[in-house]
């Protein structure tokens, strides 16, 4: 494997415990952390691949792929999270705690957001634990000018913001979802433009579990909105902006190319998730966790991973499988995809750049994978926190 501007290979060190308290309503749930940094369960029990929907057709990759160069495209940024390419091949970058936003150009180069909004995320948002400027989606426009989404904690709520970038000025964002419960733990986050043209939300139970099986709270869901908040045409109730509900912690998205749509969801203390996302689909929370939840009505995960292993945050789908990045598991996990469902899952660069926040496919087919090890739980090395471009072959 060539490497080039990587750092060798990180020490195993302590991590911050990170105590919780997490309400159950029928199920008592005595052991609680944070997402990625779940109490100890079995030490390595085995990775678990399920059938997920079957299609008649759809994208199959091969069983297993090799990393054949890992380049480093960007570093020295602080608490990262979210990222989005913009049609000029620049990518949006978040910084979680800074509550700010970069440009990182292909060539490495970044350059600050400045402007009314960006004055705006400076005073409002208000980070905390796992709160602060999370995710980030491009809502459409062009070179010059494209609408943004961001998914903001606040001194009241989570909330999605929309505004206008033009080159590296961000106009006056306002609020288009509001309410969205926050807490230090289980915020969510992630946003994502679906095939439909909707913008699709992850959030978090907000450590209050029984909100997810709540249809009238918004957190422990994925919401599916148009740009404007609205609950988009289509979803199981029309005026509900839930597409899916029972989930205890969800910080990936993404679509195959036959329409399935994945997310990546943060397990209690035993398992993490890869789910396969159907309209009005229940997910378990908190009465599962894992497989088992079928004959319950609910719906079981294609994969799962013990959260040593995993803890699951962004999530990109290509036209041959799914790669989750891992933050305590400290990889990047691929998942084949199958045209009726999912193959055994891989690990990837295990070990290799210490926890990992966010995967996404770059203009140019490459994956851009961006590591957090200055989240306050890892070990940060000179130069972190870094964005990667990873060549498969």
């Amino acid at each position: 494997m060539a490497v080039a501007g990587s750092h060798p290979t990180r020490p195993t060190g302590a991590r911050r415990a990170v105590a919780c308290l997490v309400a159950a309503g029928a199920l008592a749930l005595t052991a609680c952390t944070g997402d990625d940094g779940a109490s100890p369960g079995p030490s390595s029990p085995p990775v678990v691949a399920s059938p997920a929907t079957p299609a008649a057709t759809g994208p199959s990759g091969p069983a297993t792929v090799q990393v054949t160069d890992v380049r480093e495209i960007t570093g020295d940024l602080d608490v990262p999270w979210g990222i989005a390419f913009l049609p000029g091949g620049s990518a949006l970058v978040t910084l979680r705690d800074a509550a700010a936003l970069v440009l990182v150009a292909a060539d490495g180069g970044t350059t600050d957001v400045t402007g009314p909004g960006a004055d705006q995320l400076a005073r409002e948002v208000v980070p905390d634990g796992e709160g602060g400027l999370l995710g980030v989606a491009v809502l459409g426009g062009g070179a010059d000018a494209v609408d943004v989404a961001l998914y903001a904690t606040t001194a009241d709520d989570n909330r999605v913001l929309r505004g206008t970038l033009e080159g590296t000025t961000l106009g006056e964002l306002r609020p288009v979802l509001t309410g969205i419960h926050k807490a230090r733990n289980h915020d969510g986050g992630r946003l994502a433009v679906g095939p439909d043209g909707y913008l699709y939300v992850s959030t978090g139970d907000a450590a209050n579990p029984p909100d997810a099986q709540d249809p009238g709270s918004l957190n422990g869901k994925i919401l599916r909105i148009t740009a404007d908040g609205e609950p988009a045409p289509g979803n199981p109730d029309p005026g509900s902006p839930v597409w899916s509900l029972g989930h205890r912690n969800v910080q990936g998205l993404g679509w195959s190319s036959d329409g399935r749509m994945f997310a990546s969801e943060f397990g209690q203390n035993t398992w993490d998730e890869l789910n396969v996302v159907v309209p009005g689909g229940n997910y378990g929370w908190p009465t599962v966790e894992g497989t088992g939840g079928a004959g319950e009505g609910f719906v079981d995960p294609v994969a799962t991973w013990a959260t040593s292993d995993a803890s699951p945050s962004g999530l990109a789908v290509t036209d041959e499988g799914v790669y989750l990045a891992a933050l305590r598991g400290e990889r990047l996990w691929r998942v084949p995809l199958r045209p009726d469902g999912v193959g055994e899952p891989q690990a990837l660069l295990t070990g290799e750049h210490g926890r990992l926040r966010a995967v996404t496919v770059a203009p140019d087919g490459s994956l851009w994978v961006m590591t957090n090890n200055t989240d306050g739980r890892g070990d940060p090395a000179p130069g972190d926190d870094r964005i990667l471009r990873i060549s498969l072959g």
